[in-house]
């Protein structure tokens, strides 16, 4: 990505002289413009608080409109009506892309820039949706070849398969641009610009790039963990491995400069989880899904109620997950480089 130069060497004189003598020249900047400004726009902690608050203000202007359409149980306790998943996960996802472009428009850079670069979008989603449903079923296959999982019954048939299953892959779709978009979409950007700044400026250009990504990942992946935590039937083994997913879709991100297999992965992993296995999703379970199946043994190996993500045996499918992208997705983007945008316009250069 080019970076731009500072506004002091970008000015031009007035008035078409070609005597740059008469240029007036760039007056002092105040100490509040430095406060909420540096050498590549605003600031990163300023960005990610108007972002979240942003977001948070369109949750508020919609959730009325939401529980109209899909009111919410009671307890968590209940399995998920697709309905309340499609509405609840859209409505989610339109408030951070909403949030994410008015950030692009403040920040004078393109949506694209957090994650949503076209360049083989589709392969990459693709991709994502293939891998997802591929290791998810290699985990089921691995805990019912070891006895921590039995198959009851087949709940669906017929038509009430290609219903349950398209509605809950479009659920599921939404819940994979909602959480992809959130945890490493503007915040990871802006976070890993914001600390590689800071790495740059104790220690030196060199890797300054890298260590704001990876560190920027490490923080969200841990709080896309955490944020998990109140969902019923979760253990720390599953939280850990929500965080460790999430370090994976990072590593997607790394490699590619776009959201776009992550988000296939999340979909259909969910999606096989929940509907097609009918597996507790991170302790919760669908309504309508194709399997009826229990667990079996210890909840450390067998995930307990937490579902297959409870499971020590994730570890090495995640590392195949790791293995894939890898091997599979072509190092397009020249590590995941947050781009400098244009400094701050003339009219705030305040004296």
């Amino acid at each position: 990505m080019n970076f731009q130069q500072p506004l002091s060497s970008q000015r031009e004189s007035t008035g078409g002289s070609a005597n740059t003598a008469d240029a007036a020249p760039p007056g002092p900047r105040s100490i509040v413009f430095d406060i909420f400004f540096g050498p590549d726009g605003l600031r990163a902690l300023w960005g990610i608080l108007l972002f979240l608050a942003v977001r948070r203000v369109l949750i508020y202007a919609i959730y009325p409109l939401v529980q109209v359409l899909a009111p919410s149980p009671a307890s968590m306790d209940v399995p998920i009506q697709p309905r309340l998943m499609l509405v609840h996960e859209a409505a989610g996802f339109l408030c951070v892309i909403a949030a994410t472009w008015l950030m692009a428009v403040v920040e004078r850079r393109r949506v694209a820039d957090y994650g949503y670069s076209p360049r083989q979008s589709l392969r990459n989603l693709a991709s994502g949706l293939a891998c997802g449903v591929a290791l998810l079923s290699l985990l089921i296959l691995m805990l019912h070849a070891a006895g921590l999982l039995a198959f009851d019954a087949r709940l669906l048939s017929g038509a009430g398969i290609l219903r349950f299953g398209a509605v809950w892959l479009a659920g599921f779709l939404f819940v994979g641009l909602l959480e992809e978009s959130f945890s490493r979409g503007y915040l990871q950007y802006t976070l890993s610009r914001g600390i590689g700044g800071i790495y740059r400026l104790w220690f030196g250009a060199e890797h300054a790039n890298a260590a704001g990504f990876w560190i920027a990942a490490f923080i969200l992946s841990f709080a896309f963990g955490f944020g998990h935590r109140t969902n019923p039937g979760e253990s720390p083994l599953g939280l850990l491995s929500v965080g460790a997913a999430g370090f994976l879709f990072c590593f997607s991100l790394w490699r590619t400069g776009s959201l776009w297999w992550a988000i296939g992965f999340h979909a259909s992993w969910d999606w096989a989880q929940s509907f097609l296995y009918g597996v507790p999703d991170s302790g919760l379970m669908a309504q309508g899904h194709l399997y009826a199946t229990h667990p079996a043994g210890r909840p450390y190996l067998s995930g307990g109620l937490t579902g297959p993500e409870g499971s020590i045996l994730l570890l090495p499918v995640m590392l195949a997950g790791a293995a894939v992208i890898l091997l599979t997705l072509p190092h397009t983007h020249s590590g995941y480089m947050p781009a400098k945008t244009a400094p701050p316009p003339a009219a705030l250069d305040l004296p």
